[in-house]
């Protein structure tokens, strides 16, 4: 196909069936946009990698939105060249995690109503993210210290496939940093876990052994997580064409957006409509699968 552009269509879903059917639409919906599939080429169980030909990215991103809406899978389009990214940039709650650590905070004090309406908003982007962050925090005061560790052991828990994420990108010589507007005893620990290099987030205030309601200043939040991702790219001499972040709130899009690849997990509206991709079916792997890593690469241990 004269002219065209070697672009990189992958289909990643919860299971083979899914996948299998999501290629029957997928390969008449492309030639409709003037675009075919070269080379098929499985990477996993459940994860399939098509190079194809055609006009443009936007192109085959349209066509493929379209036909792949109701298939329960996830699809990520972008060149073929420079799929594999030497810097990770994440959030963490509900995202590298299960849950919003503020959330679960409340609750041990007995306000996890009132905060995590808040949190919701401010996930949403209808709220400033750092007043949102001092009045839930403000909540807080009077919580047992120790309550931080009981919450972490009791209800933290890794996001399927996260581990695997990580890792398997830090094997092959990326630089991962888990970046939050949470809290640096939660980020610590998930960070060691996960296998990231650095972990950097907020700081929450104390006193006689209790949370004293603040928070610690500068806060970190969009601004900061999209510095942290320039600097850290500049620290490496790498282009941010070659970074990857990924997040589900408001508070990620900057970063998102500035990524080489920008990805959306079980997203909030805001981020979904802006990032490159959505991780909404399959586990943290497919990020994995999006750069175009085999099955037989991931580093599982």
């Amino acid at each position: 196909m004269r002219g065209a552009m070697q672009i990189a269509l992958t289909l990643v879903g919860p299971d083979a069936d899914l996948v299998q059917a999501a290629l029957g639409r997928i390969v008449p919906a492309l030639a409709a946009a003037r675009a075919r599939v070269k080379e098929p080429r499985p990477l996993g169980p459940a994860a399939t990698d098509l190079l194809v030909e055609g006009p443009d990215l936007a192109a085959v991103r349209a066509a493929a939105r379209e036909a792949l809406a109701d298939a329960g899978v996830d699809h990520c389009v972008q060149p073929w060249d420079g799929r594999r990214k030497r810097l990770l940039i994440a959030d963490m709650d509900s995202t590298i995690i299960n849950v919003e650590c503020l959330d679960e905070l409340a609750d041990f004090a007995g306000k996890k109503a009132e905060v995590s309406a808040i949190t919701e908003r401010a996930m949403r982007g209808e709220l400033v993210f750092e007043s949102a962050l001092r009045e839930r925090v403000a909540m807080l005061k009077g919580l047992p210290a120790a309550d931080l560790q009981a919450c972490y052991d009791q209800r933290v828990r890794l996001n399927p496939g996260a581990r695997t994420f990580v890792r398997t990108m830090a094997a092959h010589g990326a630089r991962c940093l888990l970046v939050s507007g949470g809290f640096t005893f939660f980020t610590s620990r998930v960070a060691q876990a996960a296998g990231f290099h650095e972990d950097r987030a907020n700081t929450l205030g104390e006193a006689n052994g209790a949370l004293d309601g603040t928070v610690g200043d500068p806060i970190l939040g969009r601004e900061a997580k999209l510095a942290a991702l320039e600097g850290e790219a500049g620290r490496l001499g790498i282009e941010l064409a070659e970074t990857l972040a990924i997040g589900d709130g408001a508070n990620d899009l900057a970063m998102i957006g500035a990524a080489g690849l920008g990805l959306a997990y079980r997203a909030k509206p805001i981020v979904a409509a802006e990032a490159d991709a959505k991780i909404d079916h399959a586990d943290l792997t497919a990020a994995l699968y999006f750069q175009g890593y085999r099955a037989d690469e991931f580093v599982t241990d």
